[in-house]
């Protein structure tokens, strides 16, 4: 026999008397709060309280009352107040099955170049969405920082590469290039057209107005001549200066370039034409860092350390 789960045997006499009087004694104070139990859920308030389903597109209008429209990227913005233009392809499908955006929505088209504007849906069609611009077409500007990352990720797996180029893309890089080197020779054209569309939904994720330039693979060669025109680079070199150590000297850049080698590093050879070009080699203390994990920490640095340097000018 069980009472509450303890085997009756194993209970004293004491502790079942115990028991039976704690029984006792909720059961009268659930007696004596009955009443008001029923006062209080018997309250008008209650009874005219109703709870409403929020579907997606009540969701989008809550958001668009605070101010935040969802945006969508189209290469052609209305050129004024009043022009209609029309959204096709993926935006649309995001537009009208992902958020269930009705007509007379509000949303905002930006073209990853620094052109923005704010828009309502117009129509809803088979092959595309009817745009009409609210206001005039905005430009701005990029920020001034300019950071170029340079790294060997072609040989990455599970997602990492994605992964490198989508936190490159939210930190803020100008560029990304996939680097060619001797323990990473090459990258498939499958994996940059992916790399491409994970910028693109980067970018409007973290509500960047300028795209992230994604180039073609490049080779050490062609990274030597970039180097030696550059104002200011740093590569990743285990054990080298600390990379804030090696930022306390610089005090008028602002950008440049950030160069990461593959796994397994580059070969000897390789980090002494990358230094020889003109490169300042960091290291990022001492452990030893995935290929990813190296440039967000680098990138993630030198973006802090130009807005320090932006705010005190």
């Amino acid at each position: 026999m069980l009472v509450q789960g303890w085997k009756l045997e194993s209970v004293t006499p004491a502790a079942i008397l115990m028991f039976h009087s704690c029984s006792s004694l909720q059961m009268r104070t659930i007696g004596a709060i009955r009443p008001q139990l029923t006062e209080l859920f018997d309250r008008s308030c209650f009874r005219s309280f109703r709870v409403r389903a929020l579907s997606s597109s009540s969701l989008a209008s809550s958001n668009q009352s605070r101010g935040g429209l969802p945006r969508f990227f189209s290469q052609v913005l209305p050129s004024y107040k009043g022009d209609i233009i029309r959204l096709e392809g993926d935006e649309v499908w995001h537009m009208t099955k992902v958020l269930r955006l009705k007509t007379d929505d509000r949303v905002e088209l930006f073209n990853g170049n620094g052109g923005l504007v704010e828009g309502s849906i117009k129509n809803i069609r088979v092959n595309g969405i009817d745009i009409l611009a609210m206001e005039d077409p905005k430009s701005v500007l990029p920020q001034s920082t300019q950071w170029h990352v340079f790294a060997a990720c072609g040989t990455l797996k599970g997602g990492r590469a994605d992964w490198l180029v989508e936190k490159c893309t939210e930190l803020g890089a100008s560029s990304v290039t996939p680097l060619l080197t001797e323990r990473c020779a090459t990258i498939s054209d499958n994996r940059v057209h992916r790399f491409e569309r994970i910028t693109l939904a980067a970018t409007k994720q973290c509500q960047r107005l300028h795209q992230m330039s994604l180039n073609s693979p490049l080779k050490i060669d062609g990274l030597l001549h970039i180097i030696n025109e550059s104002k200011l680079s740093f590569v990743a070199v285990a054990e080298a200066t600390p990379l804030v150590s090696a930022l306390a000297s610089i005090e008028t850049e602002s950008g440049g370039l950030l160069v990461v080698g593959p796994e397994g590093d580059f070969t000897e050879k390789e980090v002494n034409m990358i230094k020889e070009a003109g490169a300042i080699a960091v290291g990022l203390g001492p452990y030893r860092l995935r290929v990813e994990t190296a440039t967000v920490a680098i990138l993630s640095t030198l973006m802090l350390w130009s807005d320090s340097k932006s705010s005190n000018r």
